[in-house]
C-alpha cells in the first residue's frame, strides 16, 4: 500500500533554516517542500476556501505522484457545525475536481465543543459525493462510539487519529486510508514540541500494522513551531525505510 508522510501547511517564516534556505522567496516554498515530501494538508482553505482556479493551478505546479489533502472550510466545519451542508460541499466538489490526480483526502476538522451527533454525521457523509476521500477529525470525547465509527465505516470515511496534548488519541481506522494527524507530543504546548525518538518509533509500529492491513496511509505532522514538524517528518520517514530494509533482507 502506499504511506505518505508531511506537515500541514508548508509557508512557514520560522522553516528558514529548516527547509527553505535563507533568501528564497516566498512564492517558491511549495516548489522546495515538494521536492522533499509527496503531501501536504492544505491549511489555508479552512480559513478561505480557494477558487477552482486556484486548485487547477495547485493541480499543474506539483510534480507527479504528489497529492495534496485540503482541509474543509469552518464555514462549514465551525459555523454551520455540518448543518445543511449542500451549500459548502457543491463548493468544495467544485476545487476538488480541479485538483485531478493530486487529490489525497479532504480533512473535515469539527469544532473541539461540538459533541457526538450520529444523524447529523450520516446526513454529511450521505451527501458527499463519491470520489472524495473524507477523513474526519472529531475532537469531542463524546464521539468515541461503536456507532460512530460504524456509521464512518459504512461511508468510507477515515477516522483521523489525533496526537496532541488535551485531544483523544484513539486508534481507530474505518476505511481503506488511515489517517493521522501529529499535533505535538503531550508534554508540550499545542503545535509546539518535538517527538523523540521512541514515541516516532511507536508510531512507526503502528503505520507499518494499518500497511499489513492494505490500507494506504496519509501521516501529518502539525507540531510547525520551531520546524519541528519538517524535522519529525524526516525522522518518521527515516525509521519508516529501515523497518521496510529490514523486512526485504528477512
Amino acid at each position: 500500500m502506499v504511506v505518505r508522510i508531511g506537515t500541514s501547511g508548508w509557508s512557514y517564516d520560522h522553516w528558514k533554516g529548516v527547509l527553505y534556505p535563507p533568501g528564497l522567496p516566498t512564492a517558491r516554498r511549495l516548489d522546495v517542500y515538494a521536492a522533499e515530501f509527496d503531501t501536504v494538508e492544505l491549511n489555508a482553505s479552512f480559513y478561505r476556501w480557494p477558487k477552482p482556479a486556484t486548485f487547477a493551478g495547485w493541480r499543474e505546479r506539483l510534480p507527479e505522484g504528489f497529492v495534496m489533502t485540503v482541509k474543509a472550510s469552518r464555514g462549514l466545519t465551525h459555523a454551520r457545525r455540518l448543518k445543511e451542508p449542500e451549500q459548502w460541499i457543491e463548493r468544495m466538489a467544485a476545487g476538488w475536481a480541479e485538483l485531478g490526480n493530486r487529490r489525497g483526502a479532504l480533512l473535515v476538522q469539527l469544532h473541539p465543543a461540538q459533541e457526538r451527533d450520529d444523524d447529523r454525521l450520516d446526513h454529511f457523509l450521505t451527501a458527499m459525493p463519491d470520489g472524495i476521500a473524507v477523513a474526519m477529525e472529531l475532537r469531542h470525547r463524546s464521539w468515541d462510539a461503536p456507532a460512530v465509527y460504524d456509521i464512518l465505516r459504512r461511508h468510507s470515511a477515515a477516522y483521523v487519529v489525533m496526537s496532541g496534548p488535551g485531544l483523544p488519541c484513539i486508534v481507530e481506522a474505518t476505511a481503506g486510508l488511515a489517517y493521522l494527524r501529529l499535533h505535538g507530543p503531550g508534554d508540550a504546548a499545542i503545535y509546539a514540541g518535538s517527538y523523540s525518538a521512541a514515541e516516532l518509533r511507536r508510531w512507526a509500529e503502528q503505520i507499518c500494522v494499518w500497511d499489513r492491513e492494505g490500507r494506504d496511509v496519509l501521516v501529518y505532522f502539525n507540531n510547525d513551531l520551531g520546524g519541528h514538524a519538517v524535522r519529525n517528518a524526516r525522522q518518521l520517514s527515516a525509521v519508516l525505510g529501515e523497518r521496510v530494509a529490514r523486512r526485504r533482507i528477512e
